[in-house]
């Protein structure tokens, strides 16, 4: 398979996914004001994932130039990727509904960690496939700030089943705004 096939691929369902995100957000009680606000963890929940998502896009297709050819493993971590990504509407459906709840929060922060990790894995598939300096210089970038992302999730959940249920939520959003962004700039 060549990398535009399994980039396209991955464009395609990451782009359903993110479509998804919007079809589940809650219709308001009342079509005013208050319904609109009464809805405002809703709105929260499918801005940070749509936004977690698209960030995770930009950073698959930031080292596309580098990328010469693909494996048979990298194709497989791009499907477990995706499938872990499929979830993502569910799970923020969940949080939007009972943010709250430091399971579904628990839950969340799960998928969100399985998708960090099935990343680090696609990454090092591709260095496999493409062992150049310039991926394997990538590559150690992101896995450095990716620690620090995935240590303070794993705090957010440890947070969100212990004493502070919006642990999670609140730890993908401190990573997004502080860690994720910022790198996409470096």
């Amino acid at each position: 398979m060549d990398k535009e096939r399994l980039g396209a691929f991955i464009d395609a369902v990451l782009a359903i996914i993110m479509t998804i995100l919007i079809l589940e957000l809650e219709k308001p009680k009342s079509f005013d004001w208050q319904g609109l606000w009464e809805l405002r963890m809703n709105f929260f929940a499918y801005g940070l994932s749509f936004f977690w998502l698209g960030a995770m896009w930009v950073n698959l297709h930031a080292s596309s130039h580098l990328i010469k050819k693909v494996s048979q493993k990298t194709v497989w971590s791009a499907i477990v990727m995706l499938f872990f990504s499929s979830f993502f509407p569910y799970t923020t459906q969940l949080i939007a509904t009972h943010f709250n709840n430091g399971v579904m929060q628990a839950f969340y922060g799960i998928i969100v960690l399985l998708i960090s990790l099935s990343v680090i894995c696609y990454y090092r598939t591709l260095e496999e496939a493409n062992p150049t300096e310039a991926i394997r210089a990538l590559n150690l970038g992101r896995i450095s700030w990716m620690k620090w992302d995935m240590g303070i999730k794993l705090i957010g959940l440890f947070l969100s089943l212990t004493i502070f249920p919006a642990g999670v939520g609140l730890s993908v959003l401190i990573t997004l705004l502080v860690i994720v962004i910022p790198n996409q700039f470096r």
